[in-house]
């Protein structure tokens, strides 16, 4: 198990900007607004030649027993008891207030180890307030930009030296992993000189790997109570309140002996009625989780009449080439099952045409029901997302469908069809070599993609068809 870090402080001091800094990412929101982050995120840090685990946590205020608050400062308690070391964070341009005073003096009582950290002391900034912060009894602070990677040399040391009195020196100097595979849009499939490139075919070879699902939907449709319920503890904010969840938070688990990593996400509402940056940087981070998804679950109420705004997040989902199952959560509140299950799939026939077949899962997530069969369709949908079919297949069934209805003629000429190949899985995507492509009708796509569902079986996954100027042997 790697080293780990907790960083930790009250609102709006960089906590999030630092982790940030040290994961190489933008995972974590980051806003001049206190309380963005709310539940706590992990991520892996490296800073210099070390390697460690680090979290990143809400802001620790005094709150009573109950409100969203407490069970904030609850998740904080969790990491700062998890972590091998906290790092203490402090705004220095500000200079100490009560809340830090009242913060180090719970760390002091926890026994955790502890660095207490200066951030935004960009330039000469803060040297006041370090001068100050002797109050907090935490030793001398390290002064740190996060914003602006300066004085990270002096965190480095600092923390080496902690871990080297804990005796935990060589846990940061582990053997480094090879690191996630890079990610390639799905949208360039072909080089500038027609050929397919060959790298977006290495897809096809992941073993049985790891699965990541986005749990997706509107605001309050209880995508984080059905995570917890899966992980079996308290893991994410959950309440009544709409909008608890800010960031996509991704945990680890294993269901069925199966490997997965799911993420939570922030309710999605109209881009109409989104107003303010914070909410616009939650729904960018809710798009980018389904990006880098390979199955979306679609969380809808199972009580209501599908949303409007519950069928375009399925369609951006579809747009972005990933896997879809519908979940009917609060299952367990419906009177009329059947009529609830007609009202959905309804929906899905006028709404969703493009995915024809997409599974729909009635769960309640509050309770647990209808897991096992949610994920045996996790598995379904994924297998078909990752179909191959043979070339010597398509072509043989391509011969079928022209035969059956042949291409239109276009001033005078019949559209020639010369040949079909499957260029990637993930999803299913093909090119039609045919002699004017940009002649050939959407009705007459839409044709080769039904049968291509049916023949094949590839019913509920998005199919991409790409058409392409047959090559002249003449030239």
């Amino acid at each position: 198990m790697l080293f780990t870090v907790a960083i930790v402080g009250r609102p709006n001091v960089g906590k999030s900007t630092l982790f940030n800094r040290l994961t190489k990412t933008k995972h974590a929101i980051v806003s001049d607004e206190p309380g963005i982050t709310r539940d706590r995120r992990d991520g892996e840090a490296t800073l210099a030649s070390m390697k460690f685990r680090l979290i990143d946590t809400a802001g620790f205020e005094k709150a009573k027993i109950g409100t969203l608050q407490d069970k904030m400062r609850r998740q904080s308690q969790i990491a700062i008891d998890e972590a091998d070391i906290s790092l203490m964070l402090i705004d220095a341009r500000i200079g100490i207030l009560p809340d830090d005073i009242y913060f180090a003096s719970q760390l002091r009582k926890s026994g955790a180890p502890v660095i207490l950290v200066g951030n935004k002391c960009e330039g000469k900034k803060g040297q006041e307030a370090l001068g100050e912060s002797w109050k907090l009894g935490l030793g001398a602070p390290v002064p740190i930009s996060a914003e602006h990677g300066e004085g990270l040399i002096d965190l480095y040391e600092s923390i080496l030296e902690l871990a080297t009195d804990l005796g935990r020196k060589d846990e940061l100097f582990g053997d480094r992993d090879q690191g996630e595979a890079p990610v390639i849009s799905n949208n360039i499939l072909l080089q500038e000189d027609g050929n397919v490139n060959a790298e977006l075919l290495s897809d096809d070879n992941d073993p049985e790997e790891v699965v990541r699902i986005a749990i997706v939907g509107r605001p309050n449709m209880g995508k984080s109570t059905l995570i917890n319920t899966l992980l079996s503890e308290d893991r994410l904010l959950t309440g009544p309140e709409a909008g608890i969840t800010r960031d996509s938070i991704m945990v680890p688990f294993v269901f069925g002996n199966k490997k997965y990593e799911i993420v939570d996400t922030a309710g999605i509402r109209r881009s109409a009625r989104i107003f303010e940056k914070v909410e616009k940087l939650m729904v960018k981070d809710a798009q980018r989780a389904i990006q880098f998804a390979k199955v979306c679950i679609l969380l809808l109420d199972a009580r209501q009449t599908p949303h409007k705004q519950d069928m375009t997040i399925a369609r951006h989902i579809a747009d972005e080439g990933r896997a879809l199952i519908i979940g009917a959560n609060m299952w367990d509140a419906v009177e009329d099952k059947s009529s609830s299950i007609k009202q959905i799939n309804d929906r899905l026939k006028t709404s969703l045409a493009q995915l024809r077949g997409v599974p729909v899962v009635p769960v309640s997530g509050l309770y647990g029901k209808g897991l096992d069969r949610l994920f045996e369709s996790v598995q379904l949908i994924k297998t078909i997302w990752q179909t191959r079919v043979s070339t010597g297949k398509l072509n043989r069934w391509l011969e079928m469908m022209l035969e059956a209805h042949p291409p239109p003629l276009v001033q005078g000429k019949r559209l020639r069809i010369r040949y079909m190949t499957q260029i990637k899985t993930r999803p299913p995507t093909f090119t039609l070599f045919v002699s004017r492509p940009e002649a050939l009708p959407e009705s007459y796509l839409r044709y080769l993609v039904s049968g291509l569902r049916n023949e094949f079986k590839l019913k509920g996954v998005p199919l991409r068809m790409i058409t392409r100027k047959g090559s002249n042997p003449y030239i």
